[in-house]
């Protein structure tokens, strides 16, 4: 347990009844890294519930933040009108929207939460996504195999397409 787990806790007794649609497109894909971390924050009473494949428009994928922990640059998002960004939206309870944010960095400052729209099937979605703090932004290091490594993963086990899963290994070269 760490020191942001009271927050979080704080966070969920004030929390509303209702339920948020959140897009995941990075390491929160990968189920066997989020299980682990899970566990090690002791938040094993939250499951995350099954994601449904989505394509955030307008949005392209950049490496901008550098991450002490994944030894490199790691993704956020970019505005880019006719790009898109492939991932999952789970719909979260409001009273579990605090471990998203814990999960996502949004608790450290890293990241920040914006809107974005997804296609699932043929709907339009506005959901909430994570990004990099712009306060925090950077391109100055290498992109972090490790995490790319972790992104990749997740997309495969997400079964999103195979040509995005090509594109997040070419983005990060």
């Amino acid at each position: 347990m760490d020191a942001h787990y009271d927050i979080v806790m704080n966070a969920r007794e004030k929390a509303g009844q209702g339920t948020r649609y959140y897009f995941g497109y990075s390491t929160i894909l990968d189920r066997a890294a989020f299980e682990e971390w899970r566990a090690q924050h002791s938040y094993e009473f939250f499951d995350l519930p099954e994601g449904r494949a989505g394509e955030a428009v307008d949005l392209s994928l950049v490496y901008d933040f550098s991450s002490r922990w994944w030894g490199g640059r790691v993704a956020g998002l970019k505005d880019e009108p006719g790009a898109s960004v492939h991932g999952l939206v789970f719909e979260i309870a409001e009273k579990d929207w605090p471990i998203i944010q814990h999960k996502e960095g949004f608790v450290t400052g890293m990241c920040v939460e914006r809107a974005v729209r997804v296609k699932v099937g043929d709907q339009l979605i506005d959901a909430v996504a994570f990004t990099t703090n712009p306060q925090r932004a950077t391109l100055d290091g290498p992109v972090s195999d490790r995490f790319v490594e972790a992104i990749t993963r997740g997309a495969t086990a997400a079964k999103l397409p195979a040509e995005w899963i090509a594109r997040l290994k070419a983005l990060a070269k």
